[in-house]
């Protein structure tokens, strides 16, 4: 097995889905993870249509214990892990910071936040033992800067840009690159999520605007993997044509 190999953490939908399609296709090894152990098994089958060597490990990045379990059982010949993508994540609700619920504050913090540091725990230090590696956090444009309803996440995604930045610094002797991928209205089981299975409501989120697609995020991730080993995509804010931040978007009138 001595094509690259990707390890992409919530891969089950939308953008995690979109990069093991987009780095399949361009010859790596893909190794998904999700908590949808038959989701992940109908993709890894997709692939292996395919020609892609694909391993699937089922487990919830906030749950620390059984990441190092999936990590540590991953089998030799599935190593060294060439590409993290830090994918998993989630938003949930658009509530007053004094009207919000404490188990989604809860639920974005150990995912968005902790689950990013666990998987970088658990794979980065072999990327510096051998002085190669790349790590793609995937961030939001919501870290720039809050907007209404978002506080909580657009703090955990303020604080995925201070760790990558962070770890930048921290790998700066080294080749391992870092990279955080900041992406505006895409459109996935994002918004869905975030409004507890409000169809209705999370389609208005797209309302007036061609929003960003999955496959749209997956080849800035692919574009900065495959960039010269001299070359660092430090940080990318990837929009939809009509919207111009996190709180700014012009929708057209049909």
């Amino acid at each position: 097995m001595s094509k690259k190999k990707v390890l992409i953490t919530g891969a089950t939908s939308g953008i995690g889905e979109a990069c093991a399609r987009k780095f399949a296709a361009a010859g790596y090894n893909v190794i998904i993870t999700g908590r949808n152990a038959a989701r992940l098994a109908a993709l890894q089958a997709q692939l292996q249509q395919q020609g892609t060597e694909v391993l699937t490990l089922a487990f919830d990045v906030s749950d620390r214990q059984a990441a190092r379990q999936a990590v540590e059982g991953i089998p030799p010949a599935w190593q060294p892990i060439d590409v993290l993508v830090n994918n998993a994540g989630l938003a949930l609700g658009l509530d007053k910071v004094y009207e919000g619920h404490p188990e989604d504050w809860e639920t974005m913090i150990d995912t968005n936040i902790k689950g990013l540091l666990t998987m970088t725990r658990l794979i980065v230090p072999a990327m510096v033992a051998r002085n190669e590696g790349h790590v793609i956090n995937i961030g939001s444009v919501a870290g720039d800067a809050a907007y209404a309803g978002g506080n909580v996440y657009c703090a955990t995604k303020a604080a995925v840009k201070a760790i990558t930045d962070g770890l930048r610094i921290d790998v700066a002797d080294t080749a391992v690159r870092v990279t955080n991928v900041k992406p505006g209205l895409v459109e996935t089981n994002f918004s869905v999520v975030r409004f507890h299975g409000d169809r209705q409501r999370a389609d208005n989120v797209y309302r007036g605007i061609t929003p960003l697609t999955g496959d749209d995020i997956a080849d800035v991730c692919l574009y900065a993997a495959q960039a010269p080993k001299h070359v660092q995509i430090a940080e990318v804010l990837v929009l939809a044509t009509h919207q111009a931040s996190g709180s700014v978007i012009c929708r057209q009138q049909n």
